[in-house]
Formats: C-alpha cells, structure tokens, sequence
C-alpha cells in the first residue's frame, strides 16, 4: 500500500518532527508513506469570508496538485465521520483488498479545506469534534495510520 499525506505549512516544532519521523519509520515495513507539504498561504490576521475563501482555496490548489487520479482521499474535516482505531484499520484492509493501493490522507491549514479538496475526498474522516492544530494532527495521523497496520496484522499494540 501507498500511503500519502498532504498537509499545509511547514512543520517547525522538532518534538512533532521527531514523533512523525520515529512513526514513519514504524511505518516503512507496512506501506511505503510519503509527506507532501505545501506552502500555506500567507494572510492577515483578520480576514473577511471572501478573503478566507480565497485562501482555502489557493491551498487547495496546492493541495489537488499532490493528489494522482487513481489515489482515494480521505480529507481530515472537523465534520468528517468519527471512526474507532479498529474502524480506520478496517477501511484501510478493505481499500487494498479491493485494489485502492493508493491512499492519500489531507490536512488543511487552519482554514481547513476548500470546497474543491472536499469534493474530490471519497470520504471525509474527523479525530474529534474538538480543534487541533494541523502540525499536531499530523502525529496523530501517523500514529494511528500506524496503529492501524498492527491491528490489521494482528500485533499487539497498547490499547
């Protein structure tokens, strides 16, 4: 399986980057995964609807140049369905036994995700009804990508 991660702005804080990097390698004997970032898009701090719009989607521009034709995405939304673990591990078993080698995971910038990014997602998936901020998720991301090929192959894994 492929697993890619498109996410938006620049990872700065090193405690995320060294918990991503030690996932990523967990990860390595389960699926090939690859990191895109795109630059997130430079903006005032108070913006008006229009302008937040704009911003979404200049992102989402970005963010659809990263996505191949034949990947299924799963958009990381605020109002995507909530899932177990053990939920996300069986919608990833079932997409490669059904030939969807191609997987792309998208986190927005902190104006979330444009209309285009959402319509081209096959599913939008959500960690919590709570906010967290997008460098954090995607730890949380990879952490439970991770998880996920455990349970999938039967490993122990803490609960």
């Amino acid at each position: 399986m492929h697993i890619s991660i498109v996410t938006v702005g620049k990872l700065k804080e090193k405690y995320l980057k060294q918990g991503i990097e030690e996932y990523v390698k967990r990860l390595n004997s389960y699926a090939k995964i690859e990191i895109f970032e795109v630059p997130d898009e430079k903006a005032p701090e108070e913006l008006s609807e229009v302008e937040m719009e704009q911003v979404k989607q200049k992102e989402g521009e970005r963010i659809l140049s990263k996505i191949h034709q034949d990947t299924y995405v799963i958009a990381l939304a605020i109002n995507g369905k909530l899932k177990s673990s053990e939920e996300l591990a069986e919608n990833l078993d079932k997409l490669a036994t059904y030939g969807k080698s191609k997987v792309a995971f998208v986190i927005g910038g902190s104006l979330g995700l444009s209309d285009e990014v959402l319509k081209r997602a096959d599913e939008q998936l959500s960690f919590s009804k709570m906010t967290f901020p997008h460098q954090l998720m995607r730890l949380i991301l990879v952490e439970q990508i991770y998880r996920a090929f455990r349970i999938n192959r039967g490993e122990p894994y803490h609960k």
